[in-house]
């Protein structure tokens, strides 16, 4: 039994590793390779379940990706299969962070990889439509979540904030569906289930306690993607004078073009603000909530999904979670495929994904180095 478990953990921690290290892109990417590793490939999970694992994750506040891991372990290999996932979805973009930290307090500067990430981004775009999708055929049960779908999707792209429609969306499809059903007895009988809270060196530097304090507030509170994470450390950071604006987005685009979630970041700053202890301070601060709020979530989903009302609602919540996927598909093909360059990698990563059996992992690699060569031939 315990040979079992420790072959399931290090199942666990292996894929999850592989994750941290190939999945560029952003939370959308991110779940869209989780799908395929997870679902297709591993089948530790029903696509369903898997959808309504993604519905929970955006109630709550944290990077979605990184709670998705979380949950999934969780699911595979229990209470320490949630850790050894996060960890090792975590630990290889932290650690790429915190050497380039390095660098560029030491020297100033960053390596120069956009020619890659030029690449990649396209390569992306393939990779979510396809998890949109095979998710959009499980979470469209009918024409009324379609409909409701299509609601979220025009709010999302119109600037709605991805919290507000998808506790709209959920509550509108938990009271029309119960009405519909006439399964509510009560007033009282239905209670949504969601958590709302409340260059080179810088010449400051700030104590390790107070950084991973200011850090983990934002990731108690840190809803949606880490997109958002911007304004956040823009008001937390900047505005205390702890950081200059340049320096803070020197970090974002660390946190952009390295693998992992885009929270690894903190570890940027948290290096940048107190040095070696700082970084770790800064990322075990942002991550412990996320750590925290799916450990006292996922024991309860298996409740929800046997609750009637509960149900409508999470399957209201998950048609309005691959909405907003699509808008930030339909947000990002905008912005990526700005050119010749770029819509070729596209459509080359949209024939890989579609028309062949490679893993999203190989796309994502064959899409960088198209990006690169493509760059250095015709710039």
């Amino acid at each position: 039994m315990k040979t079992n478990q420790s072959n399931t953990l290090k199942e666990v921690a292996c894929v999850f590793f592989k994750l941290g290290c190939f999945a560029f892109g952003g939370p959308a990417a991110h779940i869209a390779i989780m799908e395929d590793e997870i679902v297709t490939k591993r089948q530790w999970m029903t696509r369903d379940y898997f959808l309504d694992l993604i519905g929970t994750t955006n109630l709550i506040p944290g990077p979605n990706s990184t709670e998705m891991t979380m949950h999934c372990g969780y699911e595979r290999a229990g209470k320490i299969g949630l850790f050894v996932a996060g960890l090792s979805f975590i630990i290889p973009a932290t650690l790429i962070t915190a050497i380039l930290a390095y660098l560029y307090v030491s020297y100033g500067t960053l390596p120069e990889v956009e020619p890659f990430i030029f690449g990649i981004k396209p390569a992306v775009l393939a990779i979510i439509a396809s998890a949109i999708i095979k998710l959009g055929k499980k979470a469209v049960k009918g024409k009324e979540l379609a409909v409701l779908g299509l609601l979220v999707l025009a709010a999302s792209l119109l600037g709605v904030n991805e919290i507000i429609a998808l506790l709209s969306a959920g509550i509108l499809g938990a009271l029309y569906f119960s009405f519909k059903d006439k399964a509510i007895k009560s007033a009282n009988s239905f209670l949504p289930i969601f958590l709302l809270s409340g260059l080179g060196t810088t010449v400051l530097k700030v104590s390790t306690l107070n950084v991973f304090w200011v850090f983990l507030k934002v990731g108690a509170i840190l809803y949606g993607s880490g997109y958002v994470l911007f304004a956040y450390l823009d008001a937390e950071l900047v505005t205390r004078g702890w950081l200059t604006r340049a320096e803070l987005i020197d970090a974002i685009a660390v946190g952009q073009f390295t693998p992992g979630p885009i929270l690894s970041t903190s570890t940027f700053i948290g290096y940048q603000l107190s040095g070696f202890y700082g970084a770790l301070a800064a990322t075990a601060g942002i991550f412990l909530p996320s750590f925290l709020f799916v450990l006292i979530l996922n024991p309860f989903i298996p409740k929800m999904q046997q609750s009637k009302v509960l149900r409508h609602f999470l399957n209201a919540v998950n048609v309005a979670a691959v909405a907003v996927m699509l808008a930030v598909l339909v947000i990002m093909t905008k912005e990526t495929l700005s050119d010749w360059k770029a819509i070729l990698i596209g459509l080359s990563a949209v024939f890989l994904t579609f028309k062949t059996n490679i893993s999203p992992i190989w796309v994502i690699i064959i899409g960088g180095a198209l990006g690169y060569l493509l760059i250095s031939v015709f710039s």
